[in-house]
């Protein structure tokens, strides 16, 4: 390559002097050694001040030629040696080589790692200079390791394979539904229709949410707690008057400049006719305000009784617009109805008829009564009878029910019977139910003693097997009188125990029963033939007991 260069230069070279032997002007030479054409216009071959050019040519009028740029890219994770003695040339604070003392950015040590030997830091690894061009600086990939994403792809594989597995085993649960599925069961069909509705209810959440927030216009709003974002309208007409310039009285209804609120109206004198603006309070209690009000109140009710027909007001405006067109209906339905059975049964005064239930019951009759309600002069009103049967009596009855009442039951007080619709037996059944309760009384005291008996007898039993608290782990008193005689033959039964048991014979038959009483002569044999090994002065086998009686 460098051969051809110089041939092509000596070529050049050779046709300029043959040029001007032959007196021809020589073409000007480029910075690259090309001739340049004189027949370019100056506007074209003039190369701009600020990129320096000096030679002709039309180098300005070329792409600048990319710089080579590294291929590789900054190591990450590089970790060094650290040094366990101090090496010649390197930083006399923290002894790493690649910086002297200086540059050391390290907190300046008492005794330097050049004294103490100890504590050497390991070399700092110096990242190359790369060479990098405008698109390599600002490549976002730049550098990029494929190993890191793989650890992305399997964990996203795994995930697919868990909700492929779950999706295998829902298909299976519900064919296993369907096949065992009995018939008539609505059941079923109605759970494997809401597991359809809940996955479209899946696609349509994931539909929606690519869209929400499209249509929203958020713009910074001036708020008296400071700024915020919010969506701006600004419905008021520039043609119509400010509130403030409908009376420049300082005195009238007051306006606040922040809000744009005028509440009372600022002119109160007007004829009504003629001033369509009263004020803002005006506003919200006239129109569909006031119907929007009330149908917003409903709605709270609703959801703090918990009728049937609760819904969000913000949430469903419509379902609930027309859940209070039903409820005015009914309401005026039930008033209307309402008004009628009053009018039906009191009459209409416009009307000027009387209804006939009190037209027949009005009469003449004059009745005067005293201060203490005695009747005085006329024939007193016969009391109004019930409208149930009064004076029937049943079943060979010759009193009601509920005419005897005894321990929380009503009855007959002609038979003290207390079954309802039960034959009438008389005195003599009467007789009878008392002997009854009488006898019954008795089998209940009778019961009582014999438990009672049976639970005195079970505790006798009790206290008769049960051991001596005094001999048996409890606190033996300190009057207890030990008899010589007893102590020397508890002693010597003792002795023929030992003896037994070392030749074995102190097994027991099957049918056999010993005294398990325990006297205070038995145990004190116990403790004195006890080995007293405890005892740091008594380090020999204790006493045979006798010498101690």
């Amino acid at each position: 390559m460098a051969g051809d260069a110089a041939r092509e230069a000596r070529k050049k070279q050779r046709e300029l002097e043959e040029g001007r032997k032959a007196g021809l002007i020589p073409p000007e030479i480029d910075a690259d050694g090309n001739a340049v054409n004189p027949h370019i216009p100056r506007f074209m071959a003039a190369a701009p001040w600020y990129l320096n050019q000096d030679g002709p040519g039309l180098k300005h009028q070329k792409a600048p030629e990319k710089e080579q740029e590294s291929t590789n890219w900054y190591k990450r994770g590089v970790s060094s040696n650290r040094a366990t003695t101090f090496r010649r040339g390197a930083c006399e604070n923290c002894g790493a080589m690649t910086h002297k003392k200086k540059d050391c950015m390290e907190r300046p040590r008492a005794k330097g790692a050049s004294k103490t030997q100890k504590d050497i830091a390991p070399d700092e690894y110096v990242q190359p200079e790369l060479k990098l061009g405008f698109e390599s600086k600002r490549d976002r990939y730049n550098g990029f390791d494929v190993n890191d994403y793989a650890k992305v792809v399997e964990r996203y594989e795994a995930m697919e394979a868990i909700k492929q597995k779950l999706a295998k085993e829902k298909e299976l649960e519900k064919a296993f539904r369907k096949a065992n599925k009995k018939e008539g069961d609505a059941s079923d069909s109605d759970e494997m229709s809401s597991d359809d509705d809940s996955d479209d209810d899946d696609d349509a959440k994931v539909g929606d949410a690519s869209v929400t927030g499209f249509d929203n216009i958020k713009r910074a709003v001036r708020a008296p707690g400071g700024g915020a974002s919010g969506t701006v309208r600004n419905l008021r007409l520039r043609e119509d008057t400010a509130k403030y310039l409908r009376n420049l009285d300082v005195d009238s209804a007051y306006y606040d400049p922040k809000t744009r609120s005028m509440r009372e109206n600022p002119t109160p004198n007007a004829d009504p006719k003629d001033n369509f603006y009263r004020g803002d309070n005006a506003a919200l209690n006239s129109g569909a305000l006031v119907e929007f009000e009330r149908m917003t109140r409903h709605a709270w009710e609703q959801a703090e009784t918990g009728g049937s027909s609760t819904i969000h007001m913000q949430a469903a405006p419509s379902q609930a617009e027309a859940l209070y067109k039903q409820f005015k209906e009914k309401k005026e339905k039930l008033a209307v109805q309402s008004k009628q059975g009053i009018m039906d049964k009191y009459g209409d005064a416009s009307s000027g008829k009387a209804p006939e239930g009190l037209a027949l019951g009005q009469t003449e009759q004059y009745v005067e009564y005293d201060r203490a309600g005695r009747l005085i002069k006329g024939t007193e009103k016969e009391p109004v009878r019930s409208r149930y049967e009064e004076d029937v009596y049943l079943q060979n009855h010759t009193s009601v029910w509920g005419s005897f009442w005894n321990a929380g039951k009503w009855g007959y007080a002609c038979c003290k019977s207390t079954l309802k619709n039960s034959y009438c037996t008389g005195e003599r059944g009467a007789a009878a139910s008392l002997a009854t309760e009488e006898l019954m009384a008795s089998n209940v005291e009778n019961k009582r003693a014999i438990d009672e008996a049976n639970d005195a007898r079970a505790k006798s039993q009790l206290n008769a097997t049960a051991k001596p608290e005094s001999l048996w782990g409890g606190d033996v008193a300190d009057d207890v009188q030990i008899d010589p005689k007893k102590l020397v033959d508890a002693l010597k039964k003792h002795d023929e125990r030992e003896e037994e048991s070392k030749k074995g014979k102190n097994k027991r038959g099957y049918n056999v029963t010993h005294d398990s009483t325990v006297t205070a002569e038995d145990m004190e044999a116990y403790r004195m033939k006890k080995r007293s090994t405890e005892d740091p002065m008594n380090r020999a086998a204790g006493t045979d007991g006798y010498d101690l009686v």
